[in-house]
């Protein structure tokens, strides 16, 4: 009777072995629903003490979704895309965009395998979503 018992338990166990958040992998996660692509990208904590400046340039139009590796929160109107060259490109929002939690991460869902301004959305996990209004290049330069 106590060997039943166990195997009962056994699927409850491997369920929290892989709840454990340490677990979790910090990649895109990629999720296609009826024909219609997801990308789910982690958020990269910021530096404590940074000693790059960005400088902005001007961006391109569209950056390939593909190429996004993580996100950076940069400001309440913005985000920095961390793409697979390190390359950074900051996306900015359009004004009348509220404040989102995009700390657990954001979502991306993209209309063809590009994410391009004035067209695609940043969303948020509580449903909230920011129009990109531009993508403005990030060159690093030493702080004195």
């Amino acid at each position: 009777m106590i060997v039943g018992t166990v195997w009962k338990l056994v699927p409850l166990l491997l369920g929290l072995i892989g709840e454990q958040p340490g677990a979790v992998s910090q990649s895109v996660t990629r999720l296609i629903v009826q024909d219609e692509v997801i990308l789910r990208i982690p958020i990269q904590p910021r530096p404590l003490l940074p000693e790059i400046e960005w400088v902005e340039t001007k961006g391109p139009k569209c950056i390939p979704a593909a190429a996004i590796q993580r996100v950076l929160l940069s400001g309440p109107q913005q985000v920095d895309f961390v793409l697979g060259n390190h390359a950074r490109i900051r996306a900015q929002f359009d004004e009348d965009c509220p404040a989102l939690d995009f700390y657990g991460g954001v979502y991306l869902q993209p209309a063809d395998e590009r994410v391009c301004a004035r067209r695609d959305a940043v969303h948020s996990r509580i449903g909230g979503s920011c129009t990109i209004e531009r993508f403005r290049q990030l060159l690093p330069r030493l702080r004195h």
